[in-house]
């Protein structure tokens, strides 16, 4: 059985650039749009580690069948052959918006 191809959609929304990964993608029946769907997420409740990107992904996108996007605000789609950590970056710095677990505590000054 051959699997699904995996697909890779970096995309800016509200001032922030999303990675999610998805099964389909396809140029949408609406015009100036690109069709993302089959989206994908780490198996629910299979550890104990939660990654905090990854929840406010699925809590914004867990539901959608299809996500339409503008082509404007696409700004990669890459065919890949495993999934990585999922990102929420700021648009303008590229510095990641979403931390990831462990963080140190900041250093208490004397």
């Amino acid at each position: 059985m051959k699997s699904k191809k995996l697909y890779k959609v970096t995309f800016l929304s509200q001032g922030k650039t999303l990675e999610l990964y998805a099964h389909q993608v396809a140029s949408s029946a609406l015009w100036g749009f690109t069709e993302v769907g089959e989206i994908v997420f780490d198996s629910q409740g299979e550890g104990v580690v939660i990654d905090p990107t990854e929840e406010r992904l699925r809590e914004e996108f867990g539901n959608t069948r299809v996500l339409h996007l503008p082509i404007q605000c696409i700004l990669r789609v890459e065919e890949v052959d495993r999934r990585a950590p999922l990102a929420i970056r700021d648009a303008t710095s590229g510095e990641k918006v979403v931390t990831p677990f462990p963080i140190a505590p900041p250093l208490r000054k004397p």
